[in-house]
């Protein structure tokens, strides 16, 4: 096939369109055998893979990077072993591809099937990240399809290497070199490109912050899904049990603050503040956390900062957190409801009655009772990845497995009917 004269993001689309009509009727055993073959590569090439973000990580940081970013960023032998430990673990979890969704015959003798098939050509663009260009990869391999990424100029070494690893396993297992493709072009006219490569990629999934998801969602004229920031909260009910908690809290905070699950802002009922609120201060600082307390926390010890509007509506992403005092549980979720972005909220409490006014109440893709924020993640609700974490309603939402990256095509088999 000859193809016309286009830029990058077109021709590679155009050579995605080409490898989905092979990979999406692949068998389930080879496109298996695909991702163990990534799986292996990945692990004979760690030195490779860690001197290429190596380049990355130290260009960053000369840049002034902050230490939340260089996290996001970082690779090492324990992180390389993970993706190298999911492709596996996709191995083991069912085939999305070709399950009956729904089934019935029609008076006049059609059957007629609705079935899982492929989505085609995944358009990928995210930051920092470079954990994202496996996981993404994967999954849409898994589910039949080719993804077209497009990752941060700050990972393009790595991203470079991670992508050529990649599809040196795939040829290895006879699927085409492009199954994956990177555009590696700095320049910002090629997220542009994505973004109107209509015809050439079937979706366009933005990861990273408010700013290029909302750019992708105002620009695209590719469907979109759309994923969204995490500014997720913690309400502490007034019958919250004080050590689960505070220890609930701290996890949610600081077990890794880089994250878009991590908790952003402490929502706490001013009776247990008064009992509780000096311990759970002190847990978090001794954790590193600085925070930004509204007067009544402020009154509680002298190291907190003073909040304002934005802290609200603040993703730090850092050891930083907000701190609210709310009077009731209707105040609660007055608060949460006007600061959310939809993402994962949480409420400690003892109160049954209040835990399903929270469920009711609070719109967001992942609602908490008396757990940690952290667990709003693919391979903690069993999908092995995520390809990202949605925030819209329609098509997927919360944290996006197998079944989001498939659509549905109606099979119908009949005996000769005709309309006439």
């Amino acid at each position: 096939m000859t193809l016309p004269s286009m830029n990058e993001t077109l021709l590679k689309g155009s050579l995605g369109k080409l490898a989905a009509k092979y990979v999406s009727r692949t068998s389930t055993e080879e496109r298996h055998r695909a991702l163990l073959s990534i799986s292996s590569h990945l692990e004979k090439n760690r030195e490779l893979i860690l001197e290429a973000n190596q380049k990355d990580v130290e260009r960053s940081r000369e840049n002034g990077a902050t230490a939340a970013y260089i996290d996001r960023l970082s690779l090492d032998h324990g992180r390389i072993a993970s993706l190298s430990e999911m492709l596996k673990k996709l191995v083991t979890l069912p085939d999305p591809l070709f399950q009956i969704k729904e089934e019935t015959i029609r008076p006049n003798g059609l059957h007629i099937k609705h079935v899982t098939v492929p989505l085609g050509v995944i358009g990928i663009i995210y930051e920092a990240r470079p954990n994202v260009t496996v996981d993404t990869a994967a999954l849409a391999l898994k589910t039949g399809n080719t993804t077209l990424l497009k990752g941060s100029s700050s990972t393009l070494h790595t991203n470079r290497v991670l992508v050529q690893i990649m599809q040196e396993a795939l040829v290895d297992e006879g699927f085409p070199a492009e199954t994956v493709q990177l555009i590696d072009d700095p320049d910002r006219t090629a997220l542009q490109d994505m973004c109107h490569a209509r015809g050439y990629l079937d979706v366009l999934i933005p990861r990273g912050g408010e700013k290029l998801i909302q750019t992708v969602v105002e620009q695209s004229t590719v469907p979109v899904i759309e994923t969204g920031a995490g500014n997720c909260h913690v309400y502490i009910d007034e019958s919250a049990d004080p050590d689960m908690a505070i220890n609930v809290a701290v996890d949610a905070k600081t077990q890794r603050p880089s994250v878009c699950n991590a908790c952003e802002t402490i929502v706490v009922h001013k009776e247990w503040l008064a009992e509780n609120g000096q311990k759970l201060i002190t847990a978090l600082e001794e954790k590193g956390v600085s925070i930004h307390g509204d007067r009544h926390v402020q009154e509680l010890s002298e190291t907190i900062i003073e909040a304002d509007e934005d802290d609200w509506k603040t993703e730090y992403l850092s050891l930083d957190v907000a701190m609210k005092t709310v009077p009731d549980i209707g105040s609660a979720i007055s608060h949460i409801s006007t600061y959310s972005t939809f993402h994962s909220e949480s409420i400690l409490t003892e109160n049954d009655h209040h835990a399903r006014l929270f469920f009711a109440s609070i719109d967001a893709a992942a609602v908490y009772h008396n757990a940690s924020t952290r667990f709003t993640d693919g391979e903690e609700f069993g999908y092995g990845a995520e390809v990202g974490i949605s925030t819209q309603k329609l098509h997927a939402r919360g944290p996006m497995g197998l079944p989001a990256l498939t659509t549905t095509k109606a099979i119908i088999s009949g005996t000769g009917q005709t309309k006439a």
